[in-house]
């Protein structure tokens, strides 16, 4: 393990994870040890667990219910991601965003009509879908903090403070798009998950989820501590294309296209958390600080663009249609 990780910070609870929560398979072996390397919260030394039957990678132990304060705290990111990122980066973001849904637009059977997007954060997806022709009434938010919910009602969208599998205010068959950006590796159970959304989705109703895949690059050059898509202790799941089909194939959903995104975040922490921890070498790693660094985030950026049609990238987007 690292040398240079503060020796100050609190142990947190932990629970063990028993069996693989794809496949129930009780047979598994070390994949990655790390630390929370991004927000220093606690002492802990994590360790990512891979299944011997479907190869799915899990945190085991996993923080318990009871500290999720404690790895969320109040400055974590995705809380005011828009006061944070450099302006030109949050232009350029938004650009991608609307050619990633154009991108997933066009596999569609039907132009949605009633939209939800799951661990919304301050409801970029929501104010998109608004643009392109949804009314608000018909459009849905699931956050887990109080405050940016009732914001998202000032806005007048629906905003729900729930996690999925205890939503009451979103009716079966009532929606024709859910998408979870970057969410499903957050969650204890992602089968319950998959399983409460294709409940509520209509008729060749569609799930979008985007994920870190452990099966790219940056992952295996990085892949036994540092790889920035481990976010340790926050992601309790890391997916491949091979096991992410599988939990949606098995939860009521057909595969109608999977897309490599960019994953310039994963690889700009992977050398911040390198750089800092094992050289020694603070000053350089902020220069790879996703937050703040504009340079390396185009370059990485640009690089995960030009590789995406042809070669695994460190981002999975899976376009999932629920079965007849």
């Amino acid at each position: 393990m690292t040398t240079h990780y503060p020796d100050d910070l609190p142990v947190i609870e932990t629970t063990k994870v028993k069996q693989c929560p794809v496949c129930d398979c009780e047979s598994f072996h070390s994949f990655a040890k790390g630390q929370d390397y991004e927000l220093e919260t606690c002492a802990n030394i994590w360790e990512f667990v891979q299944c011997a039957q479907c190869t799915h990678v899990w945190l085991n132990p996993r923080p318990s219910v009871a500290t999720l304060n404690t790895i969320y705290p109040p400055h974590y990111y995705s809380y005011d991601f828009e006061t944070k990122v450099h302006p030109i980066a949050l232009k350029a973001k938004a650009i991608l965003d609307k050619l990633k849904f154009k991108s997933f637009f066009k596999h569609l059977k039907q132009t949605p009509k009633t939209y939800a997007d799951v661990g919304c954060g301050s409801g970029r997806f929501l104010k998109l879908m608004h643009h392109m022709g949804l009314k608000k009434q018909d459009i849905y938010g699931l956050e887990l903090t109080q405050s940016v919910v009732d914001e998202l009602n000032n806005l007048g969208f629906n905003g729900i403070n729930s996690r999925v599998e205890e939503v009451k205010e979103i009716e079966p068959e009532s929606l024709d798009l859910v998408t979870m950006f970057h969410v499903i590796e957050h969650v204890e159970d992602p089968r319950a998950v998959v399983a409460k959304i294709n409940q509520w989705l209509s008729k060749d109703g569609c799930l979008v989820l985007e994920t870190p895949n452990f099966d790219s690059v940056d992952a295996k050059l990085f892949k036994n501590q540092f790889w920035g898509g481990y976010h340790i202790p926050r992601h309790w799941h890391v997916f491949s294309v091979d096991t992410l089909v599988k939990l949606l194939e098995d939860n009521g959903f057909d595969i109608v296209a999977i897309k490599y995104q960019p994953g310039h975040s994963f690889w700009l922490y992977s050398f911040h958390h390198l750089f800092k921890y094992k050289l020694n070498m603070p000053r350089v790693a902020k220069w790879f600080d996703p937050i703040g660094s504009l340079l390396f985030l185009v370059l990485f950026t640009g690089l995960d663009k030009l590789r995406a049609p042809f070669m695994k990238t460190s981002s999975v987007l899976a376009v999932a249609r629920k079965k007849a």
